[in-house]
């Protein structure tokens, strides 16, 4: 081939590309106009009007997140529901937003012992606002070497959903619903039905629901529910083991304390006289 043969081929092959481009673009366009954008409008009347329906039922919802290092942090929804929808020319976007109050009676009292762990589980209370450590104990230098924690506060949820002509997709996430993290997925434009609403609202009402599960293969499926156990054995070892350590300070404070010491003395002076009085 030769040097004209070739640069004709890379132009008749841009020139594809491009093509291929536009059209995938006037796709998505079209599916937006079509499809997305009236389907965003109907998101928005059953969001609205699903928040509506809760504030008058007050219905029980609960939260549970594991914490690494804690426990479960254990909250249920308040309902008070702000929905809000911004429009542009080619993007719709809606966003729930309510909290959770954090239920501390029904939230674990965890004794952590060790600089690192202490830092470590601080930081996961400060980052989610649960508040402070309790009872820090401090070693010669001045650093905190172990602390109670006691979960408090409240939980923000938040759900977005947001669809526009440039990806012709809807998009959604979700913050601090199935854990203290966010979680997103994505739904082609033929997908979005009354039937999703349906999910949707199931799952913002944590009920079952096969909205973000995907498929997996079986052998990953096992060894995400060995990793669960692992983890769940783990936190119950460290549970054992953080009110071992309690019984066993107590016992060495009882054993070693003040009043001890007095009666041990009282003991050995005893002896003593019972020496003296053999000897004479």
């Amino acid at each position: 081939m030769g040097l004209l043969d070739e640069l004709e081929s890379e132009a008749q092959r841009r020139k594809s590309n491009d093509d291929d481009a536009a059209a995938l673009k006037a796709a998505r366009e079209t599916a937006y106009r079509t499809a997305l954008e009236p389907a965003m409008g109907k998101l928005f009347a059953y969001l609205t009007e699903l928040v509506t329906k809760l504030k008058q039922l007050q219905p029980k919802i609960a939260i549970r997140h594991a914490l690494a290092g804690y426990g479960d942090v254990v909250a249920y929804v308040e309902h008070e529901y702000d929905v809000r929808e911004a429009r542009q020319p080619s993007s719709r976007e809606i966003t729930l937003a309510f909290f959770a109050t954090v239920a501390s009676s029904e939230c674990p009292n965890v004794q952590v012992e060790g600089s690192a762990r202490v830092r470590a589980v601080s930081a996961l209370f400060q980052r989610h606002r649960l508040g402070a450590p309790l009872a820090a104990s401090k070693d010669a230098s001045g650093e905190i070497v172990g602390a109670t924690f006691k979960a408090k506060g409240r939980v923000p949820l938040t759900a977005v959903f947001s669809a526009d002509a440039a990806t012709g997709q809807l998009r959604m996430s979700f913050t601090n619903f199935d854990d203290f993290a966010t979680a997103v997925k994505t739904v082609a434009s033929d997908q979005v039905s009354e039937a999703l609403y349906d999910q949707i609202g199931r799952y913002l009402m944590r009920e079952p629901t096969e909205l973000l599960r995907e498929v997996l293969p079986e052998d990953y499926r096992s060894q995400l529910r060995a990793r669960v156990h692992h983890d769940e054995v783990k936190r119950r070892w460290e549970s054992q083991i953080a009110s071992r350590q309690q019984e066993d300070i107590a016992m060495l404070k009882r054993e070693y304390g003040l009043g001890a010491r007095f009666n041990r003395l009282g003991d050995a002076m005893g002896k003593l006289r019972g020496l003296v009085s053999r000897k004479s």
